[in-house]
């Protein structure tokens, strides 16, 4: 598919895509005019680019550890950097589940009559 089409299909701009080659986290190939051609693949490859920044992951991070996700093998130094990444997100998540049940607990102990109008 050409870059234009995955931009769309992944809902990440074309400057994204382009970004993402430059820092080898993505590949494509070239027709004979030079224009980027993707395989079916491209698309969940960005999906899990973009879930690993949104998780706060570097590019950089990125880059050491997709080998893995694309070979299924590890050295034991990208087997520890996927535990830390893992617990650190798992953190993140803790955080996240406790300021989301402190304001459940302040909306509903706000009753409708404490509701300053605009």
């Amino acid at each position: 598919m050409r870059i234009g089409q995955l931009a769309r299909r992944s809902g990440v701009s074309v400057r994204a895509l382009r970004y993402y080659e430059e820092q080898r986290l993505l590949e494509s190939s070239r027709t004979p005019g030079g224009q980027r051609d993707y395989p079916e693949e491209a698309l969940e490859r960005v999906q899990l680019i973009q879930d690993l920044f949104a998780a706060g992951l570097s590019s950089r991070t990125v880059v050491e550890l997709l080998p893995c996700v694309s070979t299924g093998v590890a050295t034991p130094a990208m087997l520890d950097q996927l535990i830390i990444e893992r617990d650190r997100i798992a953190a993140r998540i803790q955080d996240l589940t406790r300021a989301e049940t402190k304001l459940a607990d302040v909306i509903e102990n706000v009753s409708a009559a404490n509701v300053v109008q605009d």
